[in-house]
């Protein structure tokens, strides 16, 4: 839970291991890399960035130093470079092919074009319409003032590879693996992503005579804040989620701790009729807060009259229920620890169960995708002696479900569940979870309602009160056990672990099921795409 408060903002924690907005300060790679060859400004304060061309956080980073670059980029020896892996001559990205294609098309503007005004051109002008990319580079060329046939020869032919190939490499020195990574002088940039952010760092790491730009950053306001927990939760700890906001946010931040056993706390609780803890709130002028647009979709009016603005952020324990674990009748029901209801879903509690798998994802995250589509080695090699059993992840509000890739994963997770209601038999759903992630983006789900998979019982399901219920059991299940990363594995029905590689996922299996037949061999030990062994959404 500490990771999750620290790495997570809201429903969604809005945060991939690979592609991210938000991560503890100071957890980054601080090694520095030679840089990349097409910089600005030599001897002037070095900014490196190291990101995926597709990752919506790595381009807004991008985007937020541009109008920097456009005042004092003479100022700046700056290094762009790509995060990828490499296997067997073949480039893998977290975002796809798609991603390999449009970091290659980026890297050979730079090196045809080496004048950073020109292909930083070219990239805004891509990075104005992200999603697209690798298509419709052609229009960016001309604006950038680029040939077209030229910068094709790159791309298309083996100069580019070599140019990924590299840029991989200065990545991987700098230890970089999530989007963006991003460097000042050598260390860490632990500060926001907006122009006025890296305008202040850079101006603070400059000598000499400023520009006189420098003398006209506004300064930040100060903003307060209440941390409303609980001490008797072994997992409710928000230190690093107030570094995190303190960083990128609010430079200003005071917080002020109140514990549900203090009687100011026990009547914040009651005010705001909340259940879960922990809970961060914002008092008024937050809103003024330079960078307060970039967090306000994760902030909810709350309390009399609105008197607070409240960040979401994974929030679990229940003061008023029974602590399963420290052998006290919390509630005074006379039932102790696992004796009491509410402490059946709790991992300690929890009935192990040989031979059984569990996974909890998000079926539009990366990671998720490749959990599930890795298990088809997994299940293969187990020969139908493993129950296995697939789970979603999300949050439910009076509004509804939401989940961190949008309204369309939400949708998918409750078509996803109606297939294993209607064809769990043999695992014959998986078919169609496995048909999905190969476009698991696409609108259209019913090509993949095939071999006995019927759409039309899957889409009466899906509208009717049916797939509701079957989405509000499993987000409850995921939330009594604390369960916020895709993919999230439950072995024997008791013990978590992470994993995404075929081999990685059999030998946490076998940890726990030493005779299973199938243990003794080795499976493919890379995760597809590139992806982190542990790499997740959410986490």
């Amino acid at each position: 839970m500490l990771n999750r408060l620290a790495m997570t903002i809201g429903l969604a924690s809005m945060l991939l291991v690979g592609c991210e907005n938000l991560k503890p300060i100071g957890s980054r790679g601080s090694a520095s890399s030679s840089g990349g060859s097409y910089t600005p400004g030599k001897g002037g304060v070095k900014l490196e960035m190291y990101i995926m061309s597709k990752c919506p956080y790595g381009v807004m980073a991008v985007q937020g130093y541009k109008p920097v670059f456009d005042e004092i980029g003479d100022k700046v020896d700056f290094h762009l470079d790509y995060i990828v892996s490499e296997a067997n001559g073949q480039f893998n990205s977290l975002h796809g092919e798609p991603e390999v294609k449009g970091n290659i098309q980026q890297l050979c503007a730079m090196k045809h074009y080496p004048n950073p005004k020109q292909w930083m051109g070219f990239i805004d002008c891509q990075n104005k319409n992200w999603r697209s990319i690798p298509e419709g580079w052609e229009p960016c060329a001309d604006q950038a003032q680029m040939d077209k046939g030229r910068l094709k020869s790159c791309i298309d032919g083996s100069e580019g590879k070599d140019l990924l190939r590299e840029s991989m490499k200065r990545a991987q020195a700098a230890n970089a693996q999530g989007s963006p990574t991003i460097l000042l002088a050598g260390a860490p940039y632990e500060g926001g992503r907006e122009k006025n952010d890296f305008m202040r760092a850079i101006c603070g790491k400059l000598s000499g005579d400023k520009p006189a730009v420098c003398t006209k950053i506004p300064e930040d306001i100060e903003v307060s804040a209440i941390v409303l927990t609980d001490k008797r939760c072994k997992t409710c700890q928000t230190a690093g989620l107030e570094a995190n906001l303190k960083g990128r946010f609010f430079p200003k931040l005071k917080v002020k701790n109140l514990d549900y056993a203090d009687a100011e706390g026990k009547k914040l609780y009651a005010e705001l009729g909340i259940k879960m803890l922990p809970i961060m709130l914002f008092e008024q002028g937050v809103e003024k807060a330079e960078r307060y647009n970039t967090i306000a979709r994760w902030m909810l009016d709350i309390g009399k009259n609105t008197k607070y603005k409240q960040l979401r952020i994974p929030a679990s324990f229940d003061p008023t229920a029974e602590i399963c674990d420290n052998k006290i009748d919390d509630t005074g029901d006379g039932k102790v620890d696992c004796d009491d209801d509410t402490c059946k879903n709790d991992l300690i509690c929890r009935k192990e169960i040989p031979n059984k798998l569990d996974v909890f994802i998000m079926s539009q995250c990366p990671f998720g995708v490749q959990a599930v589509d890795a298990m088809k080695e997994v299940l293969d090699n187990f020969k139908g002696k493993l129950k296995f059993d697939v789970h979603y992840i999300g949050d439910k509000t009076d509004k509804g479900f939401t989940s961190m890739h949008g309204q369309g994963e939400v949708d998918e997770d409750i078509r996803q569940l109606c297939a294993k209601k209607h064809y769990a038999k043999n695992n014959k759903y998986l078919g169609y979870l496995w048909c999905r992630n190969k476009n698991y983006r696409a609108e259209d789900w019913k090509p993949c309602a095939t071999d006995g998979i019927d759409a039309a019982v899957i889409e009466k399901c899906f509208k009717g009160e049916e797939g509701q219920k079957l989405m509000a059991a499993d987000l409850e299940v995921a939330k009594a056990l604390q369960i916020s990363g895709s993919p999230t594995w439950l072995a024997n029905n008791k013990f978590k672990f992470s994993g995404v590689a075929a081999n990685d996922i059999k030998n946490n299996i076998c940890q726990h099921n030493k005779e299973l037949a199938g243990c003794e061999k080795t499976l493919t030990e890379k995760p597809a795409a590139g992806a982190a062994a542990g790499g997740s959404c959410g986490q």
